[in-house]
Parts: structure tokens; C-alpha cells; sequence
């Protein structure tokens, strides 16, 4: 995952440029507002802040939410004015008023800004408050729409490249997990490589972090003018995704069982010893399948396809015709139902008619 640090590194960065830029404008422009607005320049740079997000759709959202949050906290402190001198009693209900209306559908991170906005108005302001109210806002604003414009005009951030890296990294670490058992399995028993069986809440933990790259992938793309310089099938990465996820689970799963048959002594289930060789077959190839995902050759990923299905039904059939000890519960049963889930899981564009996957990467960031 080193080549996913250094892209969030460099996202930061530019994160980073785009807000100092921003809010440098802001304050450049801060003294041209109307009126007794100009009085109050500092918060033109805090409004350029508070609308920088790492997408445009995100800026958007999340200014818009920051001024209707800073209306409803004035609108309280105004009242507050208006019908009584401030006490610590009225400070306190109407704080508590304002963390309720936090909790309005929609308000989303403008919720913090009511109370803050309230009682800013109520310190600061004093008995100016219609002026600091006033100026307050409109800095405020004139900063959003300055992050929002800085955030829109200036590079703005597509994070496909993390998207699909990421895809592909988890389609490599579960093959190397399934190719990691199938080695195991040939071994001799309990074998000397045992880093697999500590995999499973990583490959977990890898899956989430995937869906949630690929859902900023595709916030990213909204409102964003590069994204007609850039194309890709999100819809693709989507189902991408969850066929992954199902591998995952399929993957855990066949993790558990064998861990368990290899080191735990009271299960109630084992792995033929007559199983092993072709179940190793069977997993392995279907490890290597999983592997050969970011290829560019269809025909490469429909032989090994192939081969893991030759593999898993040589193994079915050999399960099929062994013979067991009274009482003895199998496991490769499991693990055979496991690959074959996983088999219908990735099948092969050329084979299923299925959108390509493995594409050269479009461009984005």
C-alpha cells in the first residue's frame, strides 16, 4: 500500500496549496464588501477554509452548509438580543437550542457552526451585534465562494488513480492469500509458513478501505470539469468492487476452516490427507487467477480461468470417489464450494460478456 501513501501524501499537498491560495484571495478581496462587512476581514480567509474539501461536490456541500449553519446561529443570537439581556441562563438555552437545530436532515457540518455562530455574535459582537452579524456573514460568504471557485478553476482533484490501484491491489492480495494456502497445503503438516492465517481482518480491513476509495472516486467526479478529459466506468469499478468483496467473504471463510483444521485439535471437521494434493491444486490456480486481473490480455485471463475450473471439478471428483473413516467430517467441501463461489464471482470478461476489467488507467490523480 506504499503507492496509496504517497498518493494521499501528494492530495494533501495539493490540498494544502489550494486552501493558502484561497484564503490569501479571500483576504485580498476582504476589504472591497460593503458596508461595516469590511470592518471584519479575517473571516473572509476562515470561509475560504471552510469550503476547501478534497472534490468539488465536497466544497460545494460543505460551504453551502457552513452558511446556512452561520444564518441559523445569527438568527438565534439575534433574537436572543432582541427579547433578552444575555445571562449565563439564556446563553444556555440557547446553546442547547442551537445544538438541537444541529440535528436538522441536511444541515450536515454546518450543525457545529450554529451554537459557534450564535455565540460569537454574542461575545464579539456586543452591542454592535446587527453590524458584526452583517459582516460576519457576508466575509463569510464571499470566503466560500472564493474556496468553491479556487477549489473548481484550479486542478481540481480527481482521485480515479487511488481508486483503481486500490482495486487491483486487493485482487493481488487475495491471491496471494489463496496461493499462500495452496502452498500450505502441500507442506508438511502444521507447516512452517503460517502468515496466511493472520490475514483474514486484514483483507477485511483492505476491502473497506476499497469501497471507500472508489465512492471518493466518484465523488471526486462530480461537478468536476476534468472528468470529460478523464473518463472511466465508475459503474465498472463498482461491480469491480463488489465482486471483490464477495471474494473477500468467500476468502475469510476458507482462512478460518483450514486454520483451524491445521492448528486447532478440537474441531470436529479435518482435511482428508488424500485431499490435500488436489485441493492445493485447486486453490492455487485459482490464487494465480485472481493474480492475472491486471493484465491486458483477455485470452491469458480466460486459460487460467480454465484452469482453475478444470482444477476445482478434478478436486470435486476426487472428493466425490475417496473414501472416509467412520465419523470423519470433511472440510474440503467447504473450501470447494468456497472457489467455486469465487469462480462465479470473477468470471472473465470474454467468457461471461461481462465489461472488460484491467483497462489502462484514464488519468485523474
Amino acid at each position: 500500500m506504499e503507492g496509496l501513501s504517497a498518493a494521499f501524501a501528494a492530495q494533501r499537498l495539493q490540498l494544502a496549496a489550494k486552501a493558502a491560495l484561497a484564503a490569501g484571495l479571500a483576504f485580498l478581496i476582504a476589504p472591497l464588501m460593503p458596508g461595516a462587512a469590511a470592518n471584519y476581514p479575517y473571516y473572509a480567509p476562515l470561509g475560504a477554509l471552510v469550503a476547501m474539501y478534497h472534490n468539488v461536490a465536497g466544497s460545494v456541500r460543505q460551504g453551502f452548509q457552513a452558511l446556512a449553519g452561520l444564518s441559523m446561529g445569527i438568527g438565534l443570537a439575534v433574537i436572543l438580543v432582541n427579547i433578552a439581556d444575555p445571562s449565563p441562563l439564556t446563553v444556555a438555552l440557547f446553546m442547547g437550542i442551537g445544538v438541537l437545530l444541529g440535528g436538522l436532515p441536511g444541515i450536515g457540518s454546518g450543525s457545529d457552526w450554529i451554537p459557534t455562530a450564535a455565540l460569537l455574535v454574542l461575545l464579539v459582537g456586543g452591542s454592535n451585534a446587527d453590524d458584526f452579524s452583517f459582516g460576519y456573514l457576508v466575509q463569510m460568504g464571499a470566503g466560500v465562494a472564493v474556496g468553491i471557485a479556487v477549489n473548481f478553476l484550479v486542478f481540481p482533484p480527481l482521485h480515479l488513480k487511488a481508486a483503481a490501484a486500490s482495486l487491483d491491489e486487493l485482487r493481488l492480495a487475495l491471491g496471494r492469500q489463496l496461493t499462500d494456502m495452496g502452498a500450505a497445503l502441500e507442506e508438511e503438516w502444521p507447516p512452517e509458513h503460517e502468515e496466511w492465517s493472520r490475514r483474514s481482518d486484514e483483507l477485511a480491513s483492505a476491502a473497506r478501505t476499497v469501497r471507500h476509495l472508489v465512492k471518493e472516486a466518484d465523488a471526486s467526479r462530480r461537478a468536476n470539469p476534468r472528468r470529460k478529459l478523464h473518463p472511466r466506468d465508475i459503474d465498472r469499478d463498482y461491480r469491480n468492487l463488489r465482486e471483490l468483496e464477495r471474494v473477500t467473504f468467500h476468502i475469510q471463510d476458507m482462512t478460518d476452516v483450514l486454520s483451524d483444521v491445521i492448528w486447532e485439535s478440537d474441531v470436529p471437521y479435518t482435511v482428508p490427507l488424500q485431499d490435500n494434493g488436489p485441493l492445493a491444486g485447486a486453490i492455487t490456480a485459482t490464487g494465480e487467477l485472481l493474480r492475472s486481473f491486471s493484465d491486458e490480455d483477455p485470452q491469458q485471463q480466460e486459460d487460467l480461468y480454465q484452469a482453475a475450473r478444470t482444477a476445482v471439478e478434478a478436486c470435486m471428483a476426487s472428493t466425490a470417489t475417496r473414501e472416509l473413516d467412520e465419523g470423519a467430517v470433511p472440510a474440503s467441501e467447504s473450501i470447494l464450494l468456497s472457489l467455486h463461489r469465487i469462480l462465479r464471482a470473477v468470471h472473465p470478461p470474454s467468457a461471461s460478456g461481462a465489461p472488460p476489467r484491467g483497462e489502462p488507467l484514464e488519468g485523474g490523480d
